[in-house]
């Protein structure tokens, strides 16, 4: 039997629509989540810049315009009604994106990647909260039964900044320019608009794997 390689999930801790995604897959496909393999995806800092730099990757992502930012607005206010979602819009005023990425990678060696997850998108969608604060996220950490004061110094932590690499050489090489972003084998399925037609490749890639 050919080894079969799990379907991705390049998330977004910064993205509503990522946000969405999960929590759609977490009532009409749990299974996704349990089976395929999540990785973050997030703006880099200026460590992050020149690692990738030296490692000869590019950012498939360009930043986003005014106009752009109240389309957004708009439509996850219309979308998290359709799917009975509440959310608070939070107010990035200085974000560092690779703080609760790295920090999801840090509880990902316990096996609290899910945990933390969760609690980290609750209190960014739910609640409004500054993620990127490590005050703010140690806090969240801990009231999820975590060890908040490990976590949030994960981007001290030199092995972390190598998983955090690899992280963006595997979205890189993926061809990923924004989150929610999936991938069965070849194909690829950007956006919350695509959330139906990737359970049925999921689907099907499961069925292929009992006939093997």
């Amino acid at each position: 039997m050919s080894k079969r390689y799990p379907p991705k999930f390049y998330f977004s801790l910064h993205s509503p629509y990522s946000w969405m995604a999960s929590r759609l897959l977490a009532e009409r496909c749990p299974q996704a989540l349990e089976e395929m393999q999540m990785i973050p995806y997030f703006y880099p800092d200026a460590q992050t810049w020149k690692s990738m730099d030296e490692r000869g990757i590019e950012l498939h992502y360009a930043d986003m315009s005014k106009a752009k930012h109240l389309y957004i607005l708009q439509d996850v206010k219309r979308l998290s009604a359709r799917f009975g979602f509440e959310v608070t819009w939070p107010v990035d005023r200085e974000p560092w994106w690779v703080l609760p990425h790295h920090a999801w990678l840090a509880a990902r060696r316990t096996g609290d990647q899910n945990t933390l997850y969760w609690a980290m998108v609750e209190a960014r969608w739910g609640r409004g909260e500054d993620i990127c604060d490590r005050g703010t996220l140690r806090g969240i950490a801990d009231a999820a039964g975590l060890d908040g004061a490990t976590l949030v110094a994960a981007p001290e932590d030199e092995e972390l900044r190598q998983e955090g690499m690899d992280a963006m050489e595997a979205a890189y090489l993926d061809d990923v320019f924004g989150a929610p972003y999936f991938k069965i084998g070849p194909h690829r399925y950007w956006g919350l608009d695509r959330l139906d037609d990737f359970i049925a490749g999921f689907e099907q890639w499961q069925r292929k794997g009992r006939a093997a």
